[in-house]
């Protein structure tokens, strides 16, 4: 456990400070509308969900923070549940759609985490995760400000991410845009 909730105290202000950027372009590469499940691992808030809950039928948003979760209210149409991404409470093949957003480089077990997200993926669902791309000078910057904050982040390449994957029946490719990659993940097995 982190020697302070970081989260737990920025939850209030959070999506003030870290508003959704772009939504448009995730919904493209999470590939929405569609039926069924999604599930916003680390999702926090639910602030991306928030964005996505007209174009899929379910959310749940998983996350380690009560803080955080606690800003999800009734109305806003998600189900939040506290859980570590390393080992999600539900059963394998639940979801038709996986994201994590900018939360990877937050939890303790980056593989781990990876198994988790494939292990709940239905065949044929979708997987994107979005990251600041390390490999950006600016977010070398912001790495070493987490750290100076006793954050517990570790963060890690896109290709090493889609490496995760690797030995899965999967079509991974990765996109940029400016600071952040998104690594998307085609479950093929049926």
């Amino acid at each position: 456990m982190p020697l302070l909730d970081h989260f737990g105290l920025l939850a209030p202000l959070y999506e003030h400070f870290i508003p959704l950027q772009k939504p448009e372009q995730f919904i493209k590469f999470i590939d929405l509308p569609a039926g069924g499940y999604l599930l916003d691992a680390g999702g926090g808030t639910g602030r991306v969900s928030k964005a996505l809950k007209n174009y899929v039928d379910n959310i749940v948003v998983a996350d380690l923070s009560i803080g955080m979760l606690q800003q999800i209210h009734p109305g806003d149409g998600l189900q939040p549940v506290n859980t570590h991404t390393e080992c999600l409470p539900f059963p394998s093949a639940t979801f038709d759609r996986v994201i994590m957003v900018d939360a990877l480089h937050h939890v303790c077990d980056h593989l781990e985490t990876a198994q988790e997200l494939w292990r709940v993926l239905k065949p044929g669902g979708k997987i994107v995760i979005e990251e600041p791309d390390i490999r950006n000078f600016g977010v070398k910057f912001v790495a070493l400000a987490e750290k100076v904050a006793l954050m517990r982040s570790h963060f890690i390449s896109p290709p090493r991410i889609a490496g995760f994957f690797s030995d899965t029946q999967s079509r991974t490719r990765i996109e940029q845009d400016g600071f952040n990659a998104w690594v998307i993940i085609d479950r093929l097995d049926s």
